[in-house]
């Protein structure tokens, strides 16, 4: 085979949530009040941005979790077939430059040189100390100091004329799809989405996908020829490795979901619908589990997890594995300590259809718990788990980098943002300050961060009854 098909518990979760948000998605287009909500969602300007934003990031985390091992060379003509114990992804091959082109040490952002000062020998034998060249920087560059400024400029404007050709041709299908739905010529279809006369904001969306093209066009044309980022202690592309800790911030904000959302539906649902001892059963439970900090709670889990992995090495074949595990049980332990706050919305959500008509008339007529529950208490109650599950996906990527900093994140061979930041630390208190491994896991954080909160924001107002 010209690969070994790798398949992580992570992966395997995200397929299947995946497969639920396909399934979710067919039932509402059968349903018109459950299309309702996300028609008003994308009548909104920022809504749409924020959700073209998400969707970008969410490709590179598929993309990242497409895992396979690739061939050793055969030793001979009937030699079985070993596979590097690498475990890659499609991301990997796509980014392999990006991957491959690995330096001494640091590298400041465009260099051409090393970041700190080096023997260097000269061809008569005489050593002189001085900033040696990159090996992949800038290596085209003659005169790095004359040419680099206008090779750069010449990329960039060479990665503009891309994305606008890309802009063009999506526009163009934009248009003649717009055209071909409402029943007007091009031209009339191309007026509603200049002048925004439609519901839909058509000009936000070919706007931010047209800048999000531009980055990335722009992008790909730098980092050929230099690390836009710059470079790491082992001299790791920093670009490279801000677009692999995509996967992990998206794997805690959307996996965790799945371990809360279990626990919040079912418990908040039957303290509020059966009352009595049931509510005050679970209320103590949540009280009693809300009480722990859940700082030290994580922290005692991750060491029995490490004291288990350490004395059961030969369970996991591969580095990759052992890492994924530990996120695996990072999103278990914070999705099992933060569905608390879902719970009490929910039971007294509850409390409140309870008493109203139908549920009342569905009791007298005798319909059971489980059909009231199912048929008419649940269906009044997804709002607010839809609201509070977008919600909760910002301040779970902000929890990644908070527990990685402080020691009890992902594990230190992942690729993610807190661990680039607990890196930065002493990066920061260099003479000179390395601060650009620092500045790019902000900067990626702080756009999916906001571009999350813009996205909620909006399913508040298109999913909450209340908002007009």
């Amino acid at each position: 085979m010209l690969f070994k098909p790798v398949l992580l518990w992570t992966d395997l979760l995200l397929w299947l949530l995946l497969a639920g948000v396909g399934l979710y998605v067919w039932k509402v287009r059968q349903r018109e009040h459950l299309i309702q909500p996300w028609r008003r969602l994308l009548r909104s300007r920022s809504g749409v941005a924020s959700a073209v934003v998400l969707l970008a990031f969410v490709a590179v985390g598929v993309l990242d979790s497409l895992h396979f091992r690739l061939p050793l060379e055969k030793q001979g003509n009937n030699a079985e077939v070993h596979y590097s114990p690498e475990v890659l992804s499609v991301f990997d091959l796509a980014a392999s430059p990006l991957r491959k082109q690995v330096e001494k040490t640091y590298s400041a952002p465009f260099a051409t040189h090393l970041y700190a000062k080096e023997t260097i020998e000269l061809p008569g034998g005489k050593q002189v100390r001085g900033y040696p060249r990159l090996k992949y920087g800038g290596a085209h560059l003659r005169d790095p100091e004359r040419e680099r400024a206008g090779d750069v400029a010449f990329r960039v404007l060479l990665g503009a004329c891309y994305a606008l050709v890309l802009c063009a041709v999506l526009a163009l299908a934009l248009v003649k799809r717009l055209a071909g739905r409402r029943g007007v010529s091009p031209a009339s279809a191309w007026a509603l989405i200049r002048h925004g006369r439609d519901a839909v904001p058509w000009r936000t969306l070919i706007a931010t996908v047209g800048m999000l093209l531009l980055l990335v066009c722009v992008a790909m044309e730098l980092s050929a020829e230099y690390h836009v980022f710059g470079t790491d202690k082992v001299g790791q592309d920093v670009f490279y490795l801000t677009l692999k800790s995509i996967r992990t911030g998206l794997m805690i904000g959307t996996l965790t979901t799945l371990v809360m959302l279990p626990f919040a539906l079912l418990l908040g649902i039957m303290a509020g619908y059966f009352r009595g001892w049931v509510d005050d059963v679970i209320q103590y439970v949540y009280t009693t589990l809300s009480s722990i900090p859940g700082v030290l709670l994580i922290a005692a889990a991750v060491l029995i997890l490490q004291v288990y992995m350490d004395s059961n090495q030969d369970a996991f074949d591969t580095v990759a594995a052992r890492a994924d595990i530990r996120l695996l049980f990072l999103c278990v332990i914070l999705g099992i300590t933060s569905w608390t706050g879902l719970c009490r919305l929910l039971r007294g959500e509850t409390l409140k259809v309870r008493e109203m008509e139908f549920i009342q008339a569905a009791t007298a007529f005798g319909v059971g718990h489980f059909r009231i529950i199912m048929r008419h208490i649940l269906p009044n109650v997804m709002h607010i788990v839809v609201i509070s599950i977008v919600l909760d996906f910002s301040a779970l990527v902000l929890a990644e980098a908070v527990l990685s900093y402080v020691g009890v994140g992902v594990d230190p061979t992942m690729q993610s943002w807190g661990n680039m930041i607990n890196g930065a630390r002493l990066e920061m208190a260099r003479e000179p300050m390395v601060w650009w491994s620092l500045a790019a896991a902000f900067v990626f954080m702080f756009v999916l961060v906001l571009s999350a909160n813009l996205f909620s924001d909006r399913v508040r107002d298109a999913f909450d009854p209340r908002v007009k």
